[in-house]
């Protein structure tokens, strides 16, 4: 054989040879790669992934994580501690809060319906958010700025038995200058009307009680009413004795009946912390002390308006 055929058929022989190896390892590798099973694990891993966003949006905050804070099922108490991100979100609901000590968020708890409420609120829900609350407190934010409610739902986003995130905040609108109650002409009246012809109320010797007339419980009203609507109003109460006795027992007696009327005042729906009570003693007698009349006119308490 010439050497040109020999160098062909090398030629030939290594074209087959390298076409075989191709086809054997090259091609055999590309058909293994599983271009179609990472497709079905990356879909399994999104099926089993469950977010519900933590969400704090209001005006001047505006604040999501996917991570959110869980329950067990049938449980009233949040599984703690909570995450990192929810974490950084009560904190900045706390600085927005005491920058804004007019604005309120209500909780809102939920719990579906075939899971048992072994607490005493109305439902888990209920339960739930009051739950939440308590945290938040803890956590230094303020508890008057906080409300609750709690519903029941058919369905809730649950893995096993944990449920992800199963309450909501709404930012309430705080309230404006429009919306704000203030004094105007007919508290100015009404104030007139409770300092003009004041409450007063008579005591007998060293004895208290409680039994108004109509006309007494009405004037009451009027302080009730008057004190819900003027927000910055206080009440002075003081307290009058007759002369009989000491000075100083007298003066004594009078703070003692101005403390019971505060009390009562408190009892019938007045902020006590809105009450001064003060005694004159015998020093200002509107009766004559020298008659039985004039010593249980003096032994009174008046109640008017600051």
């Amino acid at each position: 054989m010439s050497k040109k055929a020999l160098y062909l058929l090398g030629i030939v022989i290594t074209i087959i040879l390298g076409t075989f190896l191709y086809l054997k390892f090259c091609c055999n590798c590309t058909m293994k790669t599983p271009a179609v099973d990472t497709e079905k694990v990356s879909t399994v891993v999104a099926q089993d992934e469950i977010i519900v966003p933590f969400i704090l949006n209001g005006s001047g905050i505006d604040y999501h994580t996917n991570d959110n804070i869980k329950f067990l099922k049938n449980s009233p108490t949040a599984l703690l501690p909570v995450g990192d991100s929810v974490s950084i979100g009560i904190q900045n609901l706390k600085t927005f809060l005491i920058a804004n000590p007019k604005q309120k968020i209500t909780l809102t708890g939920y719990a579906t319906s075939d899971e048992t409420n072994t607490t005493t609120f109305e439902n888990l829900g209920l339960a739930r958010a009051n739950d939440i609350k308590k945290y938040f407190v803890s956590q230094g934010l303020p508890d008057a700025q906080l409300d609750t409610k709690g519903e029941v739902t058919d369905k809730w986003q649950t893995k096993k038995d944990t449920l992800f995130g199963p309450v909501k905040y709404t930012f309430d609108a705080p309230e404006t200058p429009e919306t704000t109650p203030t004094v105007t002409d007919e508290w100015a009246i009404l104030k007139e009307k409770i300092n003009g012809d004041p409450l007063i109320l008579h005591f007998n010797t060293n004895k208290s009680s409680d039994k108004l007339t109509a006309p007494e419980k009405e004037k009451v009203a009027d302080l009730v009413k008057y004190m819900e609507h003027v927000k910055d109003a206080a009440i002075v109460v003081v307290g009058h004795s007759d002369n009989v006795g000491n000075r100083d027992s007298n003066v004594t007696l009078g703070q003692k009946r101005a403390e019971f009327t505060k009390n009562y005042l408190s009892k019938n729906g007045i902020d006590g912390n809105r009450i001064t009570a003060e005694s004159k003693g015998p020093d200002e007698p509107i009766g004559e002390n020298t008659t039985a009349e004039g010593r249980a006119n003096n032994r009174r308490t008046v109640i008017t308006i600051k």
